[in-house]
This record gives structure tokens, sequence and C-alpha cells, in this order.
């Protein structure tokens, strides 16, 4: 298993991650606010079918010291705020929200690691959406996997353009 993603289809990405458990530290990690945005977005969250998710960007500050925003990102800096809708949620196993897609979190515990796949489905069909989208949620997971080891995770745009160049790369 690598941490590379791939496209399933033109549409259609996945990563899978193995992460240090237990399944429920994950799953906190996926549905808590305040966990959630140490990794990935922060903001209020109602987990029943059909809720409402705040996503409350903060890519610069996933890191100390801060990692300043690209200017090609700068409209999508910190304080970035997006919606999502909760499509399914089965704790502690499967969370699905309608996001600029259709993402899944699938979680399978394995001895004392979890199996993560996320699966971001209905992305537009350019390659600069599935070359963002793909080093997006590389440098996400990569910093859920630093955060889940008690280890300082790596400026998230330090790690998400270069990213953008090998994925550019890989896809064509």
């Amino acid at each position: 298993m690598n941490n590379y993603g791939e496209l399933i289809n033109p549409t259609t990405l996945k990563f899978v991650r193995l992460l240090p458990g237990p399944i429920e530290r994950v799953w906190e990690y996926l549905t808590d606010d305040h966990k959630r945005a140490l990794w990935f977005a922060g903001g209020s969250t109602d987990l029943t079918p059909g809720g409402d998710m705040k996503l409350v960007f903060s890519n610069s500050q996933l890191s100390s010291p801060p990692d300043p925003t690209p200017e090609k990102y700068k409209d999508y800096g910190d304080g970035y705020v997006s919606q999502a809708k909760i499509l399914r949620c089965e704790a502690p196993r499967l969370l699905k929200i309608s996001w600029e897609g259709v993402v899944t979190f699938e979680l399978e515990e394995i001895e004392n690691k979890v199996k993560l796949t996320l699966i971001h489905e209905k992305l537009q069909d350019d390659n600069e959406t599935r070359v963002g989208t793909l080093a997006g949620w590389h440098t996400h997971l990569d910093i859920l996997f630093d955060k889940l080891n008690d280890k300082a995770p790596e400026g998230f745009w330090s790690v998400h353009m270069p990213l953008e160049d090998e994925y550019r790369l890989r896809i064509t």
C-alpha cells in the first residue's frame, strides 16, 4: 500500500491509508469538529442523514510555524468556509458526505490498525480539479497520519504544491 491516490475513472479518486487505531479514535478525527480541524477543516457537524457539516479551512495553520497560502489559492485561504451534507453516518465505520461531489470515508479495523478508504466521486471532469483534489486529500491524509502518531506535520502548502506537480505527471 502506498500513500498515493488513484483515479478510478475521470471523476472519481480513491485513497487507502493504514492508520494507528483504535477505530473509535480515527472516527473522532473524522467527526469531531475540533479534531477534524487539526488535519482537514473545522466547523459544526450534525451527523444525522441530511444534517449540515460546515467546513472551515485553515490550511496554513495546520502546522507550526504556519505555512503561508500560495497566491494560486488565496481565494481559498484560511477562513474559507464550505458547506457539506451528511448522506450516511454509521459510527464508527462509514461517513458519506455531499461536498464538491460525494466523499465516502470507510474505516476497517485490522489488528491494531485502521484501514481508511476515502473515495471522492462526482468531481468536475477537468485535469486541474483532479490534480488539486488528489494533492489536497494526499496532504490532509498525511497530516491526519502525523496527528494520530503524535508527530508534528509538515506545512500543508509546502507539501501540497509539489504534490500537484507530481500528480499532474501521474495522471496525464
